[in-house]
């Protein structure tokens, strides 16, 4: 019987020399005759630990790691195959701490099977959801939905059921689903994990929304620098239509439902859902006005649902296990689970799928380990490059929407970059100006001039510049930004800038260093 092993076929693993440990692995088992049989799995999310190979044995999988190719032969002659001690050895993987107090509903399969297994998704619970859906009427799916309490993963956090409804409710012969998989927030990977470790669970996810709004068509819009997801979604696609899961009668039900992949422009504003649609239309990605709301005139002017990886992700298991069990977890109006991501200045970067509701310290030190300097943690900024900077003082608040907005404070996607006491905040305030310069689309007048000026009023604050009247200016410019933009991309560049002033006012000589 063959020895099963897993190497990670995830960018990050792959970036860490995966395929050659997989090579090796094989080379070495074909060397001495050894019976193997290679999976190449998602990543577990713990990427200070990659590439992680496992080892499936009768108590459980065994996890090896970090394993460069010049390890393999060792692991052999300690015959790891058969769960041998090695000092890569980390034990069941599944009783690792890192990953033993985490709550993973939409994460649940990534890691443990073949992404493109079709078979290894239905094994483990996959289609479940689908199967339900179409037992049901379109309304009913929008109101379990609904009752769920999931909202969209990505920044406004609008309840998913109420734009859905919205669709479903609009009068049109062509309706279409878009899945937002432009990930271009700092210290984020959530999406490109899920693509690429679970990519039936996007397509189940979406193909459930469009039997809820009655959509016939769906596009994935994926970030250009994410060619492994590209690559992968594809693929899993194929296999889909091929089982009947997609197509013009998905499982001989008479219901209809086409995906297909698009590759993003390379534009951070693309990430905006009408500049998505701009792009996806094949024309510049600059943001529209609204009204209309995408969900009454969206792709091509026609009733569009828009939601990132995450929220569609996560619509299965609700579809499958009831709106009370997903609702379950979290607090207040934050229902359900997000995947938060640890990057920056951290011992243990990865990926934690958790409940609303735990601390951005317990994310720090009882997942993260501290930093990985050694240093004191500083400053930690929360939601992407456009999110606010939260002190010390405020990392016992609860990650829950309604708590950081209170803060003027933003989840985002989940992504937390985190600085040690060496960070300069006026220098990453200035960063926030100059990333707003470059990626807004110019067409309003807030967002285009006034992040030019910021970089040129920061400038001359770090310079010691007459700092007290420049650093009014700055607070003027920045309430003109977050009142006078049309979209988020100038309407939130005041918040790591405001952030960083207010609780860093060191950094801005405007007391003794």
């Amino acid at each position: 019987m063959s020895i099963m092993i897993y190497v990670p076929r995830d960018s990050a693993a792959l970036a860490l020399d995966a395929d050659a440990v997989a090579q090796a692995i094989r080379a070495e088992a074909a060397r001495r005759n050894i019976d193997v049989k290679l999976v190449r799995n998602g990543s577990r999310g713990m990427l200070w630990l990659e590439p992680l190979v496992e080892v499936q044995t009768a108590k459980g999988r065994l996890a090896y790691g970090p394993v460069s190719p010049e390890d393999v032969v060792a692991l052999f002659d300690a015959n790891f195959q058969n769960g041998g001690k090695h000092a890569l050895g980390l034990g069941l993987t599944e009783e690792l701490t890192y990953l033993k107090r985490q709550e993973r509903l939409t994460f649940a399969r990534v890691g443990i099977t073949d992404p493109l297994s079709l078979d290894d998704y239905l094994a483990h619970d996959g289609y479940q959801g689908l199967r339900n859906a179409l037992t049901m009427q379109a309304a009913d799916i929008v109101q379990l939905v609904t009752e769920s309490g999931l909202r969209g993963r990505g920044g406004a956090a609008f309840p998913t059921g109420i734009k859905w409804k919205t669709v479903l409710n609009a009068a049109a012969a062509q309706k279409y689903i878009v899945c937002n998989a432009d990930e271009g927030d700092s210290g984020t990977f959530a999406d490109r994990m899920l693509m690429e470790g679970d990519p039936y669970v996007l397509i189940e996810g979406m193909t459930i929304a469009a039997l809820a709004v009655g959509a016939t068509q769906g596009y994935i819009y994926v970030r250009s620098e994410y060619p492994h997801s590209i690559s992968v979604l594809n693929e899993a696609i194929a296999v889909a239509r091929a089982a009947g899961y997609l197509g013009s009668n998905i499982l001989n039900l008479g219901k209809s439902f086409e995906l297909e992949v698009r590759k993003a422009a390379g534009a951070y504003v693309c990430g905006e859902e009408t500049a998505l649609l701009e792009s996806l239309e094949g024309k510049r990605g600059i943001v529209r006005a609204k009204p209309p709301l995408p969900a009454i005139a969206g792709l091509f002017g026609k009733p569009t649902v828009i939601n990132n990886v995450i929220s569609l992700a996560s619509v299965p298991i609700i579809l499958a296990k009831g709106a009370a069990f997903y609702k379950d977890y979290g607090m207040g109006r934050s229902r359900g689970t997000l995947p938060f991501q640890l990057a920056g200045n951290i011992k243990q970067g990865g990926l934690i799928e958790m409940a609303f509701g735990i601390t951005l310290r317990e994310l720090l030190y009882d997942f993260g380990g501290g930093s990985a300097s050694g240093r004191p943690i500083k400053a930690v900024q929360v939601g992407g490059p456009l999110g606010t900077y939260l002190p010390e003082s405020q990392w016992d608040t609860p990650l829950d929407y309604e708590a950081y907005t209170a803060l003027w404070a933003v989840l985002g996607h989940g992504g937390i970059v985190v600085h040690d006491d060496s960070a300069d905040l006026a220098r990453l305030a200035r960063y926030a100006m100059k990333f707003c310069a470059i990626e807004s689309c110019g067409k309003c007048t807030p967002c285009r001039i006034g992040a030019t000026r910021g970089v040129e009023v920061m400038d001359k604050i770090i310079a010691g510049q007459d700092t007290p009247a420049q650093i009014e200016l700055l607070r003027d410019l920045c309430d003109t930004m977050l009142n006078g933009s049309m979209c988020a991309m100038g309407g939130m560049t005041p918040y790591p800038v405001l952030s960083a002033l207010n609780h860093f006012p060191k950094d801005f000589g405007l007391v003794n260093k």
